[in-house]
């Protein structure tokens, strides 16, 4: 299922669009598994098992990261009004005592647009949503810079413009000494001239201090609501997102901007999808690199088709081969992908699978060939289900989502955020 949202006089139309792609959803689909899938959410094979989970409480928005070979994860328990960021480390199979970075009751919790997570050394940068006016869509980025040890710089601002706008939906990955961080920013959403009154990519560096540099509007016209993936190649940063086209039918396909000779490139399509939608799909890609080589996946439901592709490069970005389709028919997306080696990449996405809405992770390889998808696990196509996170270590899968339970007569269900390690 997509979500279309705002910004469009066709708004009505646009829903009963995604409505009927939703319940298409609900068809029966025959998707080629190595396992059965069981009627247990953990494990469901040998090779399968769900791990201790550190959240507690209300939990949701997992975020996984990487960090001198340990797996590291952010999430946000609420507890009434009061939202609460929280981060541990799985060492030696069992998780450190969870660290609160931040809280807030002013926080925008999105099920889209998730507490980003990097880490270079022993610092890590993560982010919230502030709201900054009454304005449903005017809040800001805060950014945290912590250690082990605690917080080195709490709640800092990201965007500096002092408008009251939408700014959020944050990648970034460590680089040199820092990182690079890339968002949409909507400061010009607020221009009384319709020319400019648009979306923005905008990215940025920060050292390991917290200070803010080289900031940079890459593109001036993106989708309003898909996550944005950043990483780095060998030339240096490059940011995938979903376009926007002036057409007056918006084209809304996947663009790349890379870092190339101390400047940024101009936006170039990874594949032209020709998705014709005035709407925001909320479903961004994912990217990850091993030295110049590259993997791009994302989700796109153009001519009617949702599916899931992905593509690779062997030049840091610059050319993309073909692409490959890995869902076995109307999945709904919410994709992730990590690189096993520079011609291998495992991707994770949802589908459904007979009455069920599964999780499915699946090798493929830059010739083209690609091997039988594993079910992980079901869940659910609800927005509160989010977008699973993955990261690999010494061939394993570790995967975290968000397990909804449905609330009785109507009352709005419990969340839990749970981790799977799947043997590759």
């Amino acid at each position: 299922m997509y979500i279309c949202r705002k910004h469009n006089p066709m708004r009505l139309l646009i829903s009963l669009m995604c409505l009927a792609l939703f319940f298409s959803c609900k068809q029966d689909s025959k998707t080629p598994t190595s396992t059965e899938t069981s009627e247990s959410n953990t494990a469901i094979s040998a090779d399968i098992e769900e791990i201790a989970s550190p959240v507690q409480g209300n939990s949701h928005l997992p975020r996984l990261a990487l960090g001198s070979e340990t797996l590291q994860m952010t999430w946000v328990e609420t507890q009434d009004s009061l939202a609460v960021l929280k981060y541990s480390r799985y060492v030696k199979d069992a998780w450190t005592r969870p660290q609160t970075i931040t809280e807030g009751t002013d926080w925008f919790v999105n099920w889209a647009d998730f507490p980003a997570l990097g880490v270079n050394g022993d610092t890590m940068l993560t982010n919230v949503l502030q709201k900054s006016a009454e304005g449903t869509y005017d809040y800001d980025v805060k950014l945290s810079m912590f250690t082990p040890a605690g917080i080195k710089k709490g709640n800092f601002l990201l965007n500096t413009d002092g408008i009251q706008a939408e700014h959020g939906f944050v990648s970034l990955h460590a680089y040199d000494d820092g990182f690079y961080v890339s968002w949409l920013d909507g400061r010009n959403t607020k221009d009384e001239d319709r020319s400019k009154n648009q979306m923005s990519l905008r990215n940025a560096f920060i050292d390991l201090e917290g200070n803010i540099s080289q900031e940079t509007e890459v593109d001036n016209r993106v989708c309003d609501c898909c996550s944005t993936a950043t990483a780095i190649t060998r030339n240096g940063p490059v940011v995938v997102y979903r376009d926007r086209s002036e057409s007056e039918i918006e084209v809304r396909d996947m663009s790349i901007v890379r870092w190339v000779d101390g400047m940024w490139t101009a936006p170039k399509s990874i594949h032209q999808d020709n998705w014709l939608l005035n709407g925001c799909p909320v479903n961004g890609p994912a990217i990850a690199t091993k030295e110049e080589h590259m993997a791009v996946t994302w989700f796109t439901a153009a001519n009617d088709t949702p599916s899931v592709w992905v593509v690779f490069s062997q030049d840091n970005g610059a050319n993309f081969n073909e692409p490959i389709r890995l869902d076995a028919g109307n999945a709904i997306g919410r994709v992730d992908l990590t690189m096993l080696d520079t011609s291998t990449a495992l991707v994770s996405w949802l589908e459904p699978q007979g009455e069920s809405m599964v999780l499915q992770l699946a090798k493929v390889h830059v010739d083209g060939s690609k091997e039988a998808p594993i079910t992980v696990t079901k869940t659910s196509a609800a927005r509160q289900s989010g977008f699973p996170q993955m990261e690999v270590i010494d061939n394993t899968a570790y995967v975290a989502w968000t397990d909804v339970t449905a609330g009785e007569d109507g009352k709005k269900g419990t969340t839990k955020v749970r981790v799977l390690k799947v043997a590759l």
